[in-house]
Order: C-alpha cells, then sequence, then structure tokens
C-alpha cells in the first residue's frame, strides 16, 4: 500500500511520540511506507523543523550503516519555566499543611496532566545523560518516576521499605533517617538493576535526605553510577556534602503549621536550563 506524504508524516509523528529515544533505522520506515529513503528523508526535515519549532522535541538524524532517527523529547526553556512556575504557584497554598510539618502532595501526584508536564520536564532535563533506569522509592514518588521514566524510554525501578515475596531475591542497606534520628531499611530486587546502570533518582519530598542518601548508596551497592537526583520539593534542612547535588523543582521557603505560613519558589532544578537547548 503506497501512503501520500500526508499520511506518512500524520504515522511517523506518532510512531515517533510513542518510542521517544529509541534509534529507528530508515530502513524501516522505507519499508513501512514503500517509499524510498530520499522521500522518509525529505519528510525527517519536516519533521525536525517542526519539532523544534513547537517546542515537541528533537529530531535526531545519524547517519552510517547503523544509524537512522531518533526522537528526544524537549522542552524549551521557556515551556520548563511556565511549568516551573505553575508548580510554584499551585503548591504555595497554606491549606496544603498538615500536622508534623508535612505537605499534602497527593493531588499533584494523582493529576494525569501536571504528571506529564512533569515527567516531560524531568525527561528534558535528563535527555542526553544516557539515563539508563529511573529509581524511587515507594509510594509518593512513583508516578513521578513512571512518568518519566516513560519520556527517557527507560525500566523504572522501585526501591521498598518491606520484602515483597513476588521480588525475589533482594539487596538490602541500612540508612539514617535524619527525620527521625534512626536507622531504617530499605532493599531492591537483585534483577532490578546492574551493573554499569547509570541512574536517575526521583523522590516527592527532599527534608533530611535519608531517603535520598540510602538509594544513592543502594544504587552503588550495584556498582551503578547516579547521574542525577531531583526530587519534586525540597525543603533547606538535609545536608548537602552527604546527598550532592539536587535538583529540587520547588523550594519550601518557609513552611510554619503553626503560623499556617508556606512560601515556595522554583528550585535548583531550575538554575542551569542548557539542557532545554542543545544547539546553543
Amino acid at each position: 500500500m503506497k501512503f501520500k506524504r500526508s499520511e506518512r508524516l500524520i504515522d511517523m509523528v506518532y510512531y515517533l511520540l510513542e518510542h521517544p529515544h529509541q534509534l529507528i533505522t530508515l530502513s524501516y520506515f522505507t519499508k513501512k511506507y514503500h517509499s524510498a529513503k530520499s522521500s522518509i528523508s525529505e519528510d525527517l526535515v519536516i519533521l525536525k523543523k517542526t519539532f523544534a519549532e513547537r517546542g515537541i522535541g528533537k529530531v535526531e538524524t545519524i547517519s552510517g550503516a547503523a544509524g537512522g532517527v531518533r526522537f528526544i523529547p524537549l522542552l524549551t526553556k521557556g515551556q520548563a519555566l511556565e511549568v516551573g512556575n505553575h508548580l510554584v504557584e499551585k503548591l504555595a497554598d497554606p491549606s496544603r499543611l498538615l500536622p508534623g510539618g508535612f505537605m499534602y502532595l497527593s493531588d499533584v501526584l494523582v493529576d494525569p496532566e501536571l504528571l506529564r508536564q512533569l515527567g516531560h520536564l524531568i525527561a528534558s532535563k535528563y535527555a542526553f545523560k544516557q539515563v539508563t533506569a529511573v529509581v524511587t522509592v515507594a509510594t509518593k514518588g512513583i508516578p513521578i518516576a513512571q512518568t518519566a521514566a516513560r519520556y527517557l524510554n527507560v525500566p523504572f525501578v522501585i526501591v521498598r521499605r518491606d520484602s515483597k515475596i513476588t521480588e525475589g531475591s533482594t539487596v538490602s542497606i541500612n540508612y539514617p533517617s535524619y527525620r527521625t534520628n534512626r536507622v531504617e531499611k530499605m532493599e531492591v530486587s537483585k534483577k532490578s538493576l546492574k551493573k554499569g546502570d547509570r541512574v536517575l533518582i526521583i523522590d516527592d519530598f527532599l527534608n533530611g535526605g535519608g531517603t535520598v542518601q540510602g538509594m544513592q548508596i543502594l544504587a552503588s551497592e550495584f556498582e551503578a553510577e547516579t547521574v542525577g537526583t531531583c526530587v519534586l520539593c525540597e525543603l533547606s534542612n538535609h545536608d548537602r556534602d552527604q546527598v550532592g547535588d539536587i535538583d529540587a523543582l520547588v523550594h519550601i521557603d518557609a513552611l510554619d503549621e503553626r503560623k499556617r505560613v508556606l512560601r515556595t519558589s522554583l528550585g535548583s532544578f531550575f538554575d542551569d536550563l542548557r539542557a532545554f537547548d542543545p544547539e546553543k
């Protein structure tokens, strides 16, 4: 069946969006659409230009026998800041304050559109870090990690604090919980990570930093490299020497349950946005 160019373009857009970060050979498209490589190449030039102008992402072409085309979801700086500012405003509501110095975040973590934006945002920041796995701890970080992993097209790994028989053999570590001043345990299936993995750690809230530090230690047990750590919210109550650089989407400037004060601002995630304009 011969496809018209308009039909090819629509179908190619759909395929690329559904297979981010996957190298697709030109021969795949030539066979699928019964078209010459020259025609497919012309189609890709159109898509590359349109995707870049519309802030959809980068269409990367790789020459050579092992080459092809790869779609990298990538927000622009303006789009990234728009998502960040919306999040800051949404989380600044004092009604989110809960007893014990906690924040209500569940509405954010179940909102499909906001989760999609967060996943796209985080994946854009780490698009060129060669991430091979996203790691989070149960349970609140799971929705964000899953969405980011979808845009990066890599597995996401759930670290647990209690044993699950369905996980099989596990690797466990003890880590300090600075919030409770206790030693806690976390574990993950031995099949979840492998030596040499490049890990992106994601969590919902950073307070003392013990949970993030625990995931970093757990990754090192597999001889995996932590290439980034990203959290939704950060409260300046942790030791940078222990957890290293953290990309926080939102910084909690003030949190006082008794006075009903909650102030937020853009976090360290937005300090360096060079990844969002890779050509510059």
